[in-house]
């Protein structure tokens, strides 16, 4: 007799399941037993330009489908409050209920700061930032009130889809930078508020090969042989385990992960503290404490991106 896979019985979404990382987690969620809903709004264009197509989402669901699984497909706009509320409500109407939110659509609008126009902005953030809150936001209500029915603790997952140019920075993309980093805050805000209906909320920050990350990862090309260290595949399983009951202790945790690495980023930490000897700090005591502080910190380094870069000396 086969043993139950660990998402069985559970329902889920995934947003952005069309390509990449999100068709990666959505395929990954159906072969741990999910009955999963794919969310693609469809267009071509990584920065959200070209026609909305039902085919990306549609295919991902076929493929659910033809391995014995079962997929829905959505192709609403997740930056849109009626549209996130409907892609809710389908999961909850067709399976009962819902389990598992992974949150993973986004767009680029890459420029640099001096030349960056309003709407590039606007955009990013409302499909990475809003996306996430809008989905995040009907979900949490319907755990909320299935967990009052039931007198206690319910099941829900939430994974969301930070990024190293958070932790990092990133010069040609501070709208980017500026969501995956706000997501990380919506993310440790609803785990502490949601934690009491039996819900978890994580964030991963991957690093993989897709259509979004075509220029990063150019030079690094794809082996002849095996699998690519890039691949989505490699992220996939962490979303799983996210998702899983093993993983109720974990909440509002980041974690990269990407070619068969996994790292959990802690919270910051005070680095040095230093105390005014007067009622209130003076520019002169603090050119005397702060700036021997930092006399031997590179020009142009940050805090975080010293961090990251030790991190990945750690990996070779």
């Amino acid at each position: 007799m086969a043993l139950p896979l660990p998402l069985d019985g559970l329902a889920a979404i995934v947003t952005g399941a069309g390509r990449g990382l999100g068709r990666a987690e959505a395929l990954e969620l159906a072969r741990l037993g999910a009955a999963v809903v794919v969310n693609d709004y469809g267009q071509p264009g990584r920065d959200g330009s070209g026609e909305a197509s039902v085919g990306p989402a549609e295919e991902v669901a076929a493929q659910i489908r033809a391995a014995g699984g079962t997929a829905l497909v959505h192709t609403g706009d997740v930056s849109d409050f009626q549209q996130a509320r409907e892609l809710v409500e389908l999961a909850v109407d067709t399976f009962g209920k819902l389990d598992v939110v992974v949150n993973n659509a986004g767009i680029l609008r890459d420029r640099m700061v001096f030349s960056m126009a309003e709407e590039e902005w606007d955009a990013v953030l409302r499909v990475h930032l809003k996306g996430h809150f809008n989905t995040t936001r009907f979900a949490a209500a319907h755990w909320r009130e299935r967990s009052k029915a039931a007198g206690g603790p319910v099941y829900g997952r939430i994974v969301n889809t930070s990024s190293e140019a958070f932790l990092a920075g990133s010069a040609g993309q501070p709208n980017y930078a500026a969501a995956k980093g706000g997501i990380v805050g919506l993310t440790t805000s609803c785990a502490l508020a949601l934690a009491k209906y039996g819900v978890t909320a994580n964030a991963i920050c991957p690093r993989a090969r897709t259509r979004m990350t075509e220029d990063v990862f150019a030079g690094f090309e794809q082996p002849a042989d095996g699998l690519d260290p890039l691949a989505p595949e490699h992220v996939a399983p962490l979303v799983g385990y996210l998702a899983s009951p093993a993983a109720a202790r974990i909440n509002g945790q980041l974690l990269v992960v990407h070619g068969g690495m996994v790292a959990v980023v802690e919270r910051p930490r005070v680095q040095a503290k230093f105390d005014s000897k007067q009622d209130a700090f003076s520019y002169d005591e603090l050119d005397a404490v702060l700036t021997p502080h930092y006399a031997d910190r590179p020009p142009g380094e940050t805090f975080a991106a010293a961090e990251v870069l030790g991190l990945r000396r750690a990996e070779r």
